[in-house]
């Protein structure tokens, strides 16, 4: 049952099961487990960056493609939801449309990318990728009669994924049951969904052509696949995981805006995801996603605990301040690449193999 569930695609080693198990119980059980506003939202910020770095993954791990575009179609995805609920009444019908609408844009532009860009070599289609991103971040700052601007659009929800609707009268396990706990869990469900769905795609005969595209694109094509065809049906795909992604983070948040969604920083942080989990890996997507959020919301808790003992000392003080967490996070990433290189999954799996 689980071997068909994930596809025939095991973690193969011990201690990977063991922090994947730990992972999805703590991100299923977070909203009992770690009861408070904010340690809620870092759980759902993990779930959101799962599914979009999963998107990610399919184009750079699994098809070798180097594309700055893909914040673009979360965005895309986020303001579908945030337009349609903000200019109709809060209903399932507002959002249904708006994903709808935001599906079939980044379905044919990313379609018109591809067609259009891959056949070019891969730093060319990188920069093209960058261009088109940045118009459309200006774009969403500058069109503030549909997007509102630098402050983005607040919308409701229905009345279901309201905090104000309670679908029991008493706490269960002293956690409120209501719209917030729902929204959580529909985030929750959705994400397993495309990570099941992804582990589907990449292990069927469409992405044993992706890898060996990945691997060697000249041999591919020599063989009779048509690479170009390929790349485009990858790019759309990962373009449509990432527009999901982007609903889910407006549906969170109840809010859509150019920084939240659309920014080069995101961009950033799932290249970043991406090596610290392992490029070609579902599981690296989710393992990576979860550590990355973890230390980019709770290290700087840590360095101020630490800045008590330390804080007097002249220049150890001044290092574990608050403030330099990310100098930190940094001095993290370079460590994880130096002794990770192949990623935190590609190391577990090695180690596993050797055993």
């Amino acid at each position: 049952m689980v071997r068909a569930l994930l596809s025939h695609d095991l973690p193969r080693s011990r201690w990977l099961t063991l922090l994947l198990v730990v992972t999805v119980l703590g991100l299923a059980l977070a909203p009992f487990l770690f009861p408070g506003t904010k340690s809620l939202n870092v759980a759902a910020k993990a779930l959101v960056f799962i599914a979009l770095v999963v998107s990610y993954d399919l184009l750079l791990g699994y098809t070798g493609i180097v594309s700055f575009a893909h914040t673009m179609f979360f965005g895309i995805g986020a303001y579908g939801i945030a337009i349609a609920s903000s200019r109709m009444e809060p209903s399932w019908t507002a959002l249904g449309l708006g994903l709808g609408a935001a599906l079939l844009a980044s379905l044919l532009l990313s379609l018109v990318i591809g067609l259009a860009s891959l056949r070019v070599k891969a730093i060319f289609f990188a920069m093209i990728t960058l261009a088109v991103a940045s118009a459309f971040l200006t774009l969403a700052s500058q069109l503030s009669e549909f997007t509102g601007g630098e402050d983005g659009l607040n919308f409701r929800l229905p009345a279901l994924l309201r905090p104000a609707t309670q679908f029991l009268d008493e706490p269960l396990f002293g956690v409120a049951v209501d719209g917030r706990l729902l929204t959580y869990y529909l985030v929750f469900f959705t994400v397993a969904a495309l990570v099941l769905l992804m582990l589907r795609i990449v292990n069927s005969p469409f992405g044993r052509v992706l890898m060996a595209i990945r691997e060697n694109a000249f041999r591919a094509e020599a063989i009779g696949y048509r690479t170009v065809v390929y790349r485009t049906a990858s790019n759309v795909l990962a373009a449509l995981f990432a527009t999901v992604a982007g609903a889910l983070l407006a549906l969170w948040l109840r809010y859509a805006g150019p920084e939240t969604s659309m920014s080069f920083e995101i961009m950033l942080d799932v290249l970043l995801i991406v090596v610290i989990g392992g490029m070609g890996t579902v599981y690296g997507a989710v393992i990576g996603s979860v550590l990355f959020v973890l230390a980019q919301n709770y290290l700087q808790d840590l360095m101020r605990l630490a800045e008590g003992p330390l804080g007097g000392v002249p220049v150890l003080g001044a290092l574990v301040s608050p403030d330099r967490w990310l100098l930190w996070l940094g001095v993290l990433f370079i460590l994880s690449v130096y002794h990770f290189p192949t990623g935190i999954v590609g190391r577990l799996r090695a180690a596993a193999g050797k055993r």
